[in-house]
């Protein structure tokens, strides 16, 4: 399950730990080697990826919060590079690009670099990708019982605690509202950041007036004809010559001014909007979450039986790998700032309440979206090497 010891520029065989501390790294942890050891028994092929990367998946990818942070250069011929900002995203391009079989498991521990309000730029994540494993629930469950392993065994006798989204269940809730696909994608894309998704909800329940248009394409877009609005814009382009620097054309203006006026008058009802409200305030127990969850559905008359046996049968498999039900907050409104998450997010903190150590959750979608031919089930976590020092009391 190993990686060929073949040398190549996308994919590099991992060095030795002491011949990674030579080349520059010069701040490892004092439990480096320790967790190196741990990442290896967890049955994983530690692999060891450029710290210069193409910057446009992590443009594309990673979210705004990442994205703002991201040190950007550009090489000779103009490509736009970065330094490593995180790993989950460049494992996955190495993978492709290797045309390996799945299933497989990777590790990783080097450097990220992001700008930062305290200038510590630089600082060490390590991690797991767990990717093409097609039992869903077992690799969700899998991931966070190794992240809660490699933290016991770093952290002996430190209180843990963990809490769990699930951005499927959110996505199942929004479209059984029946809100239009340009609504979901905007609440969809805001899960996670409490302040958007609030603002959007406060929207959907006190639509703003559609900005003004002027002329014969008020009455246009009004009437939804996309055709004739269409040939009335052709025709101003026309007029004006626009036409000729036009980067999209009258039929994609004409769509896309329709489904902003849509979306603009889109509203919920009080019962849509309660029953979204009264989703995102589930907080549970991950032993008591399905219960209140199912509570929730029906009494809201939603139809979320897929999504809601996805997340049963996750937490089965938590149980069965010996992790305390109790012990897992199960958050409806929980998710993390990155865009290609899917489905189970999590995190583990130093204690309710604490820095978060390690964070991660699943991304299905990404490795088709990065270039693999076949979709390619994926999970994995980072741990924050710099916190988990700090709960240690290293100096």
């Amino acid at each position: 399950m190993g990686i060929p010891h073949v040398q190549d520029r996308a994919f590099p065989v991992a060095r030795p730990l002491s011949q990674v501390r030579s080349a520059r790294v010069t701040r490892l942890p004092p439990f480096a080697d320790d967790l190196v050891e741990t990442l290896e028994a967890l049955d994983t092929s530690r692999v060891d990826i450029p710290v210069i990367q193409p910057a446009e998946p992590f443009l594309d990818m990673a979210g705004e919060d990442l994205r703002r942070r991201i040190f950007l250069t550009e090489s000779e011929t103009g490509e736009s590079l970065c330094l490593r900002p995180e790993f989950t995203i460049p494992v996955c391009r190495a993978h492709i690009a290797e045309g390996l079989a799945t299933p497989r498991r990777y590790s990783y521990l080097g450097q990220v670099f992001r700008q930062r309000r305290d200038g510590d730029n630089e600082f060490y994540q390590a991690g797991i990708e767990d990717l093409g494993d097609p039992d869903e629930a077992r690799a969700d469950a899998r991931a966070i019982s190794d992240a809660w392993t490699i933290l016991v065994r770093i952290l002996p006798g430190r209180p843990l605690a963990v809490t769990m989204g699930d951005q499927a269940l959110f996505e199942a809730v929004v479209a059984a509202l029946g809100l239009p696909s340009g609504w979901q994608k905007r609440l969809i894309h805001a899960f996670g950041n409490t302040a958007h998704l609030g603002q959007l909800i406060a929207r959907l329940a006190d639509p703003e007036p559609a900005p003004a248009v002027a002329g014969p394409a008020a009455a246009l877009i009004a009437s939804g004809d996309e055709a004739a609005l269409a040939g009335h814009i052709a025709a101003v382009m026309e007029e004006t010559g626009y036409s000729t620097h036009a980067s999209r054309s009258p039929q994609e203006i004409a769509r896309r001014m329709i489904e902003k006026s849509r979306l603009e008058e889109t509203r919920l009802s009080d019962t849509e909007l309660a029953a979204l409200r009264a989703f995102l305030a589930l907080e549970a127990p991950l032993s008591g979450a399905l219960a209140a969850l199912s509570a929730f559905a029906d009494g809201a008359g939603l139809d979320i039986a897929a999504a809601r046996e996805g997340f049963a049968r996750r937490a089965a498999a938590l149980d069965a790998a010996g992790i305390d039900l109790d012990a897992v907050t199960w958050r409806a409104a929980f998710g993390r700032p990155l865009d290609y998450y899917t489905g189970l997010v999590f995190e583990v903190t130093s204690g309710p309440g604490g820095a978060v150590l390690a964070g991660g959750g699943r991304y299905d979608r990404m490795m088709e979206l990065l270039g693999a031919r076949d979709p390619i089930p994926a999970v994995g976590f980072s741990l924050w090497i710099d916190r988990i020092g700090a709960a240690r009391g290293d100096a």
